[in-house]
C-alpha cells in the first residue's frame, strides 16, 4: 500500500509524492508516528484542520450553452479560510466566494450536479514549531482512509525561492528520505506571492490522485 504525501512549501505551494507505508502499520498508526516525531522536535499542537472537496459535473444545459464536452467543477473548503468557499473549474480559473456559494450550487443543480460518493477530505492535527506551521492529515474518501497529507508552511516568507533550502532541512527532520525536490510550480511562479487559491489548486491535484485510485471505468469520474 502507498500513501500520498502533500508537501506545503514556504509560499504555500504544494508538492505531491508517494511513499510506502511504514511496514506493518496502518494509515492511522503512520499518522501517529509522524505526530510523535513532531512533538519530539518540540512542536506544539494548536487544534485541528480540514480541507474538503466536492465534485460537480456539468448538466445538459451547461454543456449545450458552452458547446464543449463535459467539464468538472470542484467546490472546496479550508478551515484556514472559514469565510471563503473555493470553486475550481477543470483546467480553468479558481473562483473565491463566500460560504453562500454552497447554497448557490443547490440552486444550479440543473447545470452542475453533485457527483455523490466522490467527496474527498483531509483532517488532522495542526502543529506550530518556531516559524513553521505543520498539518498532518488523514485523507479519506467515503469512510475509507486513502492516504496522508503533510502540509508545511514557513510563516515569515511568501516568496517562492527565498527559503527553500531551509524548508528542505526542516522537512528532513521528521520526513527523512520522503522529502521531495522543489515543486514543479516553481517554474510557473518563481517569484509569485502566495494566494489562498494556490493552496486549493494543489490540494485538488492531490485529491484527484485519490479519486483516480478509486475510479472505475463505469464512473467516468476524475
Amino acid at each position: 500500500m502507498l500513501l500520498t504525501f502533500l508537501f506545503f512549501p514556504i509560499f504555500k505551494w504544494l508538492q505531491c509524492v508517494t511513499v510506502p507505508v511504514a511496514e506493518g502499520k496502518s494509515v492511522q498508526q503512520t499518522v501517529e508516528m509522524l505526530n510523535k516525531k513532531l512533538e519530539q522536535l518540540g512542536a506544539v499542537k494548536q487544534g485541528n484542520f480540514y480541507v474538503d472537496c466536492e465534485t460537480y459535473h456539468a448538466g445538459a444545459p451547461a454543456i449545450a450553452n458552452s458547446g464543449q464536452s463535459q467539464k468538472f467543477l470542484y467546490v472546496m473548503h479550508n478551515s484556514e479560510a472559514p469565510l471563503s468557499c473555493f470553486a475550481l473549474f477543470e483546467n480553468g480559473p479558481c473562483l473565491v466566494a463566500d460560504p453562500n456559494f454552497d447554497v448557490l450550487m443547490v440552486k444550479l443543480k440543473s447545470y452542475f450536479q453533485n457527483a455523490k460518493g466522490n467527496k474527498v477530505e483531509s483532517r488532522g492535527a495542526r502543529y506550530q514549531y518556531c516559524d513553521f506551521l505543520v498539518k498532518l492529515g488523514t485523507i479519506t474518501m467515503g469512510s475509507s482512509a486513502r492516504g496522508i497529507s503533510v502540509e508545511v508552511e514557513y510563516c515569515p516568507c511568501i516568496v517562492a525561492n527565498d527559503s527553500w533550502n531551509l524548508m528542505m532541512e526542516f522537512m528532513q527532520s521528521f520526513l527523512s528520505s520522503h522529502v521531495p525536490g522543489a515543486p514543479a510550480v516553481f517554474g510557473v511562479k518563481p517569484d509569485g506571492i502566495y494566494s489562498p487559491s494556490d493552496t486549493m489548486v494543489q490540494y485538488l491535484e492531490l485529491f484527484n490522485k485519490v479519486r483516480k485510485q478509486q475510479a472505475t471505468p463505469s464512473t467516468g469520474m476524475r
